[in-house]
């Protein structure tokens, strides 16, 4: 019932050692700085974090790329070649090519394992929020659950994993094509924040604006406070992206105001943070509607 093996892609963010433990297999998106091509490894072995986010603040342009058909070609074969399924777990449809390359991918490959399973889920989700799907899969997995049974939870309470978020800097959206350049300039004149989420298309949408990051910040435990389900009983993930500080007080709020009993706090790896830029600030957890 347990024979298969769980595959996913950097940008869920989750630590390297947690991704270890868990037994999931983990297969790297692609960064270019300087004209020299990164991969965005959990551990940040290929680049630090720390160095990325130097960079990133120094103006350095950074441009992004998937996971391709042929990487996963090239992780899934040797699983179905030694008798176990795969499910792959992947990043958001609406922000990466990613997912759409494993699907080729698994359905390329499948004529040639007839005998095996591959099931490939579209979370609709990045960075942490895409690792927390990959966390409770695993999960599962590990409870005895099977392939199928997992992906249809999965597929059942995706729209339920919620991404709040805000960003200390404007011109890394406005760069993006998220906002304007005008309400870049006038929002960081007068110190305005977006408080940001996933949609349940999987793209990022600007929801409100705070005046101000503290203000942010307690906006993102706002909108836990009201949709949250059960949070005494959750695990909840937040992601920063070379903010430590502010993610440990947005976790504070969190256990003072919903009693959650555990935070894990990681970075927002390269490749979301290239297009998020530092600062960045994202809170996941399970809630009644995204």
């Amino acid at each position: 019932m347990n024979d298969y093996v769980i595959i996913t892609d950097s940008s869920c963010d989750l630590p390297a050692e947690l991704a270890q433990a868990l037994n999931i297999t983990v297969l790297p998106l692609t960064f270019r700085l300087n004209n020299t091509d990164y991969k965005n490894l959990l551990d940040g072995s290929n680049m630090s974090f720390e160095e990325f986010y130097l960079h990133i603040r120094d103006g350095i342009p950074c441009t992004t790329n998937a996971v391709n058909v042929e990487d996963f070609k090239a992780a899934v074969e040797p699983v179905l070649r030694s008798g176990k399924d795969v499910l792959c777990i992947c990043f958001s449809s609406g922000l990466s090519a990613t997912w759409n390359a494993a699907k080729l991918a698994c359905e390329d490959i499948s004529a040639q394992y007839p005998q095996r399973t591959l099931r490939v889920v579209d979370t609709l989700a990045a960075s942490l929020g895409e690792g927390l799907l990959v966390y409770y899969a695993a999960q599962k997995q590990k409870a005895g659950e099977s392939l199928q049974e997992v992906t249809d939870w999965l597929e059942q309470n995706k729209l339920h994993l919620c991404h709040w978020f805000t960003v200390d800097d404007l011109q890394h959206l406005k760069r993006g094509g998220r906002i304007s350049s005008a309400t870049a300039l006038f929002g960081t004149m007068l110190g305005i924040k977006p408080v940001m989420h996933m949609d349940n298309e999987g793209h990022l949408i600007n929801v409100s604006k705070a005046r101000g990051r503290r203000s942010a910040l307690d906006a993102l435990v706002d909108h836990m406070e009201q949709t949250a389900i059960d949070p005494k009983n959750q695990i909840v993930f937040i992601s920063h992206a070379d903010s430590r500080q502010d993610a440990e007080y947005v976790a504070r709020q969190v256990k003072k105001r919903l009693n959650v009993k555990e935070v894990l706090i990681n970075f927002v790896g390269p490749v979301i943070g290239a297009h998020a830029g530092p600062g960045t600030i994202a809170l996941f957890f399970l809630g009644k509607e995204r």
